[in-house]
């Protein structure tokens, strides 16, 4: 992948990618989605507005929906700027740099939202969806083990902690390049840092497996 070198010219695109970023990632679709059911996901459950903790409390459907809304803001933050011709910023690696600097804003954006009083989610799906528009081979082995890490042991923190510190190895592994390899590295700390109250759980012993939703009238 091609590195870049900084021009001063870069500032006002890189301020946007930061911007817009941050304003997609922190749209709350989780908030939304669980107001329209007459319930505040902010006191309920583990009070994330992450689609885990939608479909624990509302089911499969609306947790479904909250999980692909939040993979698509982090695809869209990371890939508009790969669609744009920077006309102005002669360096081939530029694009992608930007892609980079939103996927990161999403991350943060989804976590500490200002649309819901810095309130969010843990950005894995937000993650999930950029990391496949810029690394797609890191994006879908880390998405492998997060799903074999969940159907062996049904714990979603697990899985997204293993399958966040998978991606700085990974981007070392496939040769992503220093760009890919900080900003996954940074990701990884954030999403292990949002675990952190998970991972107490978990070796405390006490975190709760993922159980599917029981119709209702079922015993």
């Amino acid at each position: 992948m091609a590195v870049f070198t900084y021009q001063p010219e870069m500032l006002a695109p890189l301020s946007l990618a930061a911007a817009f970023g941050y304003l997609l990632g922190a749209l709350p679709f989780g908030y939304v989605v669980a107001r329209a059911r007459g319930v505040n996901i902010f006191e309920v459950g583990s009070r994330s507005s992450g689609s885990t903790n939608v479909r624990r409390i509302l089911g499969p459907g609306p947790g479904n929906a909250v999980l692909a809304l939040d993979f698509l803001k982090g695809a869209l933050a990371a890939g508009w700027p790969l669609l744009c011709a920077w006309q102005a910023i002669a360096d081939p690696g530029f694009p992608h740099l930007l892609g980079y600097v939103g996927l990161a804003a999403a991350v943060f954006g989804h976590s500490f939202s200002c649309f819901t009083r810095f309130r969010g989610g843990k950005g894995v799906a937000a993650a999930g969806g950029g990391l496949m528009v810029l690394m797609p081979l890191v994006g879908l082995v880390s998405a492998g083990i997060w799903g074999a890490v969940f159907y062996a042991t049904r714990y979603v923190s697990l899985a997204s902690i293993l399958a966040a510190t998978s991606l700085p190895v990974l981007s070392l592994a496939l040769k992503q390049g220093r760009v890919a390899l900080t900003v996954t590295s940074v990701i990884a700390v954030f999403v292990i840092v949002r675990h952190r109250a998970n991972i107490s759980r978990l070796l405390g012993g006490t975190e709760k497996r993922f159980e599917r939703k029981k119709p209702e009238g079922t015993p």
